[in-house]
């Protein structure tokens, strides 16, 4: 099987990295320490100019859950519109209801405006706070996703293989299953074995030093974030993935 390995990124930088090391795919964010929020227009044109293979933008709004209300859902749906405009080949969204069931209304609106501008559709990692996954996968195959993003209801892809493989055998090629949370090299090559999934995310996230020659004790964020260390996609991460895959 020829797995498709997704990195997702929140920062330029880390496109080339990503792209460099053989990534199939591209899932366009900001800040991944929140798992992931909408990315700025401008950076999804520079990023439609820049990559080689496909690119779909998180449409979130904002952290936490993925219970949105009217305000937020029509800032999704612009952004919807903004990837479109910007030159991205697809989304990557999720909405859910209180009770953890996929909130059926809100996903047709936003599944329509992504399929009327020949969208692409990863359904993410809100499936992984659902009550009942079974079910959430056949409303999401109906509502013409292309993918599921999840972890297997676990904590990393590891501990979920179990329901990963359930999930492979339900979806029977109806939709594609993507592992994702903590998957590395060390790991892939028997997450794919065991669950016969299609493909894998992962950000290979890694560290480099800011290029400020003094440094400030003035903080822009949270005080345990080092404004001097910058996150960026490690390539060597991604094809170590990829090599572990045929080794």
């Amino acid at each position: 099987m020829n797995t498709e390995i997704e990195v997702c990124i929140d920062n330029l930088e880390s496109l080339h990295n990503a792209l460099s090391g053989g990534a199939s795919r591209i899932e366009l964010c900001s800040s991944l320490t929140l798992g992931g929020l909408t990315p700025s227009f401008g950076m999804m044109k520079q990023a439609a100019i820049i990559s080689s293979v496909p690119v779909y933008a998180m449409i979130r709004p904002r952290q936490g859950d993925f219970i949105f209300d009217n305000d937020d859902m029509l800032c999704m749906l612009e952004d919807i519109e903004a990837c479109a405009n910007a030159g991205l080949d697809g989304v990557v969204l999720g909405v859910l209801t209180p009770n953890g069931s996929i909130n059926m209304p809100k996903m047709l609106q936003l599944a329509d405006k992504a399929h009327s501008l020949k969208l692409g559709i990863t359904f993410h990692r809100a499936i992984d706070q659902s009550s009942d996954f079974q079910a959430a996968l056949e409303q999401i195959i109906s509502l013409g996703c292309e993918r599921i993003l999840t972890s297997g209801l676990a904590l990393n892809a590891e501990l979920g293989i179990d329901v990963l493989a359930e999930m492979v055998k339900q979806a029977d090629g109806r939709i594609d299953i993507m592992a994702g949370a903590g998957v590395n090299a060390a790991n892939a090559k028997m997450i794919q074995s065991a669950t016969q999934v299609p493909a894998l995310h992962l950000s290979g996230k890694s560290t480099r030093p800011s290029l400020m020659e003094n440094n400030s004790s003035a903080q822009m964020g949270n005080d345990d974030i080092d404004d001097y260390q910058i996150p960026v996609t490690d390539a060597n991460k991604i094809s170590d993935v990829r090599a572990s895959l045929i080794a």
